[in-house]
């Protein structure tokens, strides 16, 4: 009986390796073309958005792009001047147009902010 099971299981693994290494290639083709389809259909789904985008960026680009050399330089510097955003509540606008960034109540103060005590130093 192991004489005529081993020859059959020595077959089943021949007549197999060829088919296994069929079904890899198919497998991998098949991956490959549900990959094609589903960012064909993710464009398809998202090609509306982009064309609003782009003519939303037409309509507004040029008054952005005209802010942004107006402003672009003294956003730059406060940039520069403020270490740390958190420290600070969200800008506020006021009715007149003046813009106004508070600092929040419980925000530590920099190292460099902290009052001196001048009885300290009369010592």
């Amino acid at each position: 009986m192991k004489h005529i099971l081993a020859p059959a299981v020595l077959a089943c693994f021949v007549i197999a390796a060829p088919l296994s290494a069929q079904d890899s290639n198919t497998g991998s083709s098949l991956m490959e073309r549900g990959a094609e389809l589903f960012w064909e259909g993710l464009r398809k789904e998202m090609a509306p958005s982009f064309e609003e985008l782009e003519g939303l960026m037409a309509t507004i680009g040029p008054s952005m792009q005209e802010f942004l050399s107006e402003m672009g330089p003294a956003l730059a510097e406060i940039a520069t001047k403020v270490e740390d955003w958190s420290r600070y509540e969200a800008p506020e606008i006021l009715p007149n147009g003046d813009i106004i960034i508070r600092r929040k109540p419980d925000a530590p103060t920099a190292p460099d902010e902290v009052p001196k005590n001048d009885s300290a130093t009369d010592i």
